[in-house]
């Protein structure tokens, strides 16, 4: 945890010992990064707080990002505005949480990351032991419409053959969840469910933020395949990238 509060480092310590979990804790920027760079493996998830001494949240989250760009992180922010929250994605956070916070939903949050990255874990080490079949053809793209494809081994997204550039893990998730059932809409709460594994913990800000992040992407390579059906939530279509191929 990366908080320059002390009182909420203590009380978030006494959660975390409750559930039996080690922690460590940086009171600010510099510290925080020094840590992380002696002992990178040695981190299943950070929790970042955007104002911090020295360095700020940003700042660090893109430090550790250059070392690490699948260590999950949920960035801490007093900043309740779309902009700091996009911006905080944009660094590398994977989620973040407003201040003041439940310590009760901070937990549920993190367990729901941390039981996501344990589910993919386990299907990328199936997918090594078997053959290819329908849903993994024989070049790798579990999705290939001929106009776009998504290889979730490699992690790869492509658009009228451009990769889409740096793709975080949630947006890859993202992308992958929309792509998998095209001209399907889904809603914010079936997208926190299939992709952050939130049920009533998730904020349905946290998929708009990462739906403009996701699209600035796309528009780099091609057409934009993401759709926003208006009070219902989105889906993905690929139609444009077809008509101008």
């Amino acid at each position: 945890m990366i908080e320059d509060n002390k009182s909420v480092s203590e009380m978030m310590g006494m959660f975390f010992q409750k559930e039996k979990w080690d922690a460590s804790f940086a009171y600010d920027g510099n510290e925080a990064v020094d840590m992380f760079n002696a002992s990178p493996n040695d981190w299943d998830m950070i929790t970042l707080d955007l104002n911090l001494p020295g360095k700020d949240g940003m700042e660090v989250a893109k430090e550790i990002r250059k070392v690490s760009k699948t260590v999950p992180i949920i960035m801490l922010t007093a900043r309740d505005t779309e902009s700091d929250q996009v911006l905080g994605l944009e660094f590398g956070a994977d989620d973040y949480v407003t201040k003041p916070f439940s310590p009760i939903t901070l937990i549920a949050r993190m367990k729901a990351i941390h039981r996501r990255d344990e589910n993919m874990a386990e299907k990328l080490s199936e997918s090594k032991n078997v053959n290819a079949t329908v849903e993994e053809a024989e070049d790798g793209f579990d999705i290939n419409t001929g106009f776009f494809k998504l290889n979730s081994s490699t992690r790869e997204a492509y658009l009228n053959d451009k990769e889409i550039p740096d793709l975080t893990p949630k947006e890859f998730d993202l992308l992958k969840t929309l792509a998998s059932k095209p001209k399907q809409v889904f809603s914010r709460e079936q997208l926190l469910e299939l992709v952050w594994d939130y049920d009533y913990f998730g904020e349905e800000r946290t998929v708009d933020a990462h739906i403009k992040k996701l699209r600035q992407k796309i528009e780099k390579v091609g057409p934009q395949v993401i759709e926003t059906v208006w009070g219902v939530g989105y889906k993905f279509d690929d139609t444009t990238a077809r008509a101008e191929a």
